[in-house]
């Protein structure tokens, strides 16, 4: 059987995984009308507000359709349904533009390319809508630092979801992010200057219509198939044409089109039941919303109002429980105070009777994930119930959060169910810790395991290892990893492949809540002169640099560079990368030692300095930070870094595994020495050790706690001259500063507002990267 499933957003992807569930010899092509794989449309707020590449939303990367056997047609639109045996549309919507005068002059807020044109947006805001997408919109240009007004045309914001209680509480925290609301007004016209109302003119630089969704049915009635508001389909989600399915926010079913995203994974698994000849039948769903702006917490389900309803509210709280007349749970309101949200909305879902609406309210502030029932919906985004979980957990020996969400996909939307997701695995472990995770969670595969396969193949990239044993193929987030791996086995003369790193590592620099990027120039040991510190003055007033921070490993931070500003400011400021961005070695903090202080018993500037040489350049499984300080009083916070000397009466302390963040724990000694090369010499082979031995993303104070003191004393002693010789051809293979990118980007757009997945760097010449 020959299936097209049309269309590449989550319905699509939804409708493909569902199948190929079911059955691995259905013949499969996804037609996606937009030049990309199908990305998560509902995150693209986040875009917007953090700054993140539209790569990031990416449901599966390429190499999950090539294992999978999914003939993938991007930018391709269908206009006749021709050439397979079944198909299934899932062209979603479009946005609603109302007839406005003027509308051309609004954006919408509906694709990557949308987020990028509202991305450069400046001054004042106007948003026409207070739906869902209409506040995730607003605060996302509020994030950007306009000054952002709702215009919405009822009385209160999203009407659908909230009653008049909530809606008070909703509005007041919509202003305390600095986002404007004004109710009841009727927008007249648009103009290049603003928006006119009923009342008043506001001006605006940027226009934006978020007032709703329109089914896209345009494939559908050039077919011929049944279409009202969306294109009419029966509980087996067949439409009219009995060769033909469709799924998601272009469908209708029993008069009901739904906007949200549980609906659609319920809809696939009942199309996939129906393409593999299963009897299956979709009943509807309960409406249910989650508003993703930073501060305020809202979770909706069901009716805002019924026969029944009791209220627990104060001036930033309101939960509310609504039944029906004989009792039954229809509905529930969570606002600023969400707990026990997954076990109300499975009440609604299952209407759940509720004699004592107030008790069930009160049971659910205090449960836990042991509490919910297995049909409780934990991950709206993928529709992954606790049942689903916990089985997973059980048959599959599961060890650690990141194996579930990879396992389930719990988790791997929005993220904002993975506390649930930790506390479910928590509970089944009987409290255990987790366990250290695997490298490829999707593949089970282990740090070990594939580095044995990059050294017994001689593997020189990511791409090289994922056609070797699959890692990576599946979800792709463990890509970073396999970077590191591979360039850290091959002593950093491996092929490089931006699509394979984090968006700081592509652009070398850090990426901020409102999008733009850090700027830190290396500072060795904290010691600078006052031709640099004129460049950085210069650079600031230049580029209006917003905030100019001493941060506390003694370097200073420039904020609010945006990512097309990055290179000049690199040029002008001619200093290198400071690696704040990376997992990599960060600084070396320093106290002024024996050149000036009267306690100095070391050169801690000297030694500082030379140590920080020595290792910047190198990618490490996490970030590393080390000091170096003058004596015991310890005024470099030497121990509490990853590598940490301190001078003392004859010699040097060498101190690992310290940590001073959310973790604070003083280091080990690693060994006393009476030479400062000689302390150099020992940190560099426990660097190397540590580069080699430790999991990704796992810091030296973990990697510490979880080996032991003694066994990694052992092992840096046994192997004192092996892994310097391996440091040093790390090293030599390193590049000491990426900001000389800015000669020679690795694709044209590495440096552009909008980024794409770069081209491959071809292999490094003659040992270099």
């Amino acid at each position: 059987m020959k299936v097209l499933v049309i269309g590449g957003g989550i319905a699509g992807q939804a409708v493909v995984e569902a199948i190929r569930e079911r059955n691995r010899d259905i013949e499969l092509t996804l037609a996606c009308a937009e030049p990309r794989l199908p990305y998560d449309r509902v995150a693209l707020s986040t875009l917007l507000v953090n700054g993140a590449e539209p790569d990031t939303l990416t449901l599966r990367p390429a190499s999950w359709f090539e294992d999978h056997g999914v003939e993938v047609l991007l930018n391709t639109r269908i206009d006749e349904l021709a050439g397979y045996d079944r198909y299934v549309v899932c062209t979603g919507s479009d946005a609603l533009v109302p007839p406005i005068p003027g509308a051309e002059h609004a954006h919408v807020f509906r694709s990557p390319e949308d987020c990028a044109a509202l991305a450069a947006a400046k001054g004042r805001a106007v948003v026409i809508g207070g739906g869902l997408l209409g506040l995730e919109a607003a605060y996302g240009l509020a994030s950007l630092g306009c000054e952002t007004t709702v215009v919405h045309l009822v009385d209160r914001l999203m009407e659908r979801q909230l009653d008049e209680g909530a809606a008070k509480l909703l509005t007041p925290a919509m202003e305390a992010l600095d986002v404007e609301v004004l109710l009841e007004a009727n927008t007249q016209e648009i103009t290049p200057e603003g928006v006119r109302l009923a009342d008043r003119f506001l001006p605006a630089d940027t226009v934006v219509i978020s007032v709703g969704i329109r089914p896209q049915v345009d494939l559908a009635r050039a077919v011929g198939l049944t279409v009202e508001r969306g294109i009419v389909v029966d509980d087996a989600m067949v439409t009219s044409d009995p060769r033909v399915l469709a799924v998601g926010e272009c469908a209708q079913h029993r008069g009901v089109v739904h906007g949200i995203v549980a609906p659609i994974h319920e809809q696939a698994k009942v199309a996939a039941d129906t393409i593999c000849g299963v009897a299956s039948a979709y009943t509807g769903s309960i409406p249910t919303a989650k508003l993703k702006v930073m501060g305020v917490d809202l979770v909706t389900a069901g009716a805002p109002d019924g026969a029944r309803a009791v209220v627990v509210a104060d001036d930033a709280t309101y939960r509310k429980l609504v039944v029906d007349g004989e009792g039954r749970t229809i509905g529930t309101i969570l606002l600023g105070d969400t707990r026990g949200a997954e076990l109300l909305m499975d009440a609604v879902r299952t209407g759940r009777e509720a004699n004592d609406p107030l008790a069930l309210l009160a049971e659910a502030s205090q449960a836990t994930a042991a509490d919910l029932p297995d049909s409780a919906r934990v991950c709206n985004c993928h529709g992954v119930c606790k049942g689903e979980i916990v089985e997973a957990i059980r048959a599959g020996g599961l060890g650690s959060t990141l194996e579930v969400v990879n396992v389930t996909r719990a988790g791997a939307g929005c993220g904002s169910c993975k506390p649930m997701v930790s506390e479910l695995l928590a509970n089944e472990r009987g409290g255990a810790a987790e366990e250290a995770t695997f490298l490829c969670p999707c593949r089970r595969q282990t740090r070990e395991e594939l580095a044995a396969v990059v050294r017994e193949r001689e593997l020189d990239s990511v791409s090289e290892l994922s056609a070797a044993c699959g890692a990576g193929r599946d979800c792709g987030a463990c890509k970073p990893g396999l970077s590191y791996l591979v360039s850290e086995i091959r002593g950093n003369r491996h092929r490089e492949e931006r699509h394979a790193r984090y968006i700081n590592d592509r652009v070398h620099a850090n990426i901020q809540n409102d999008g733009t990027f850090s700027v830190v120039p290396r500072i060795r040991g904290g010691v600078t002169s006052a031709d640099e510190l004129r460049r950085i003055a210069d650079v600031a007033d230049k580029y209006e640099v917003p905030l100019i921070k001493i941060t506390g490993g003694q370097r200073i931070d420039l904020l609010g560079v945006k990512k097309e500003q990055l290179p000049a400011i690199w040029e002008e400021l001619d200093m290198p990368s400071g690696h704040a961005y990376a997992k990599a070695v960060r600084t070396v903090k320093t106290c002024v030692g024996t050149d000036f202080c009267r306690f100095g018993l070391g050169n801690a500037m000297g030694v500082g300095i030379e140590l920080e040489r020595a290792m910047e350049g190198l990618y490490t499984p996490h970030k590393v930070k080390g000091a170096v300080t003058g004596c015991p009083r310890n005024c470099a916070e030497a121990y509490v870094k990853d590598i940490g000397l301190v001078a003392v009466e004859g010699g040097w302390e060498i101190y690992v595994g310290g940590a001073a963040g959310a973790t604070v724990r003083k280091g080990d000694l690693l060994a006393t020495v009476d030479t400062s090369d000689e302390a150099i010499r020992l940190s560099l082979a426990f660097l190397q050790h540590y580069r080699e031995s430790a999991e990704y993303l796992e810091r030296t104070y973990a990697y510490i706690e979880r080996v032991g003191i003694e066994p990694v004393r052992e092992a840096v002693m046994a192997d004192l001259d092996g892994l310097i010789e391996r440091y040093r051809i790390a090293k030599a293979a390193a590049d000491p500063d990426p900001w000389r990118e800015r000669h020679t980007p690795v694709h044209p757009k590495q440096f552009a507002e909008l980024d794409s997945e770069p081209e491959l760097v071809g292999p490094p010449a003659e040992g270099a990267r």
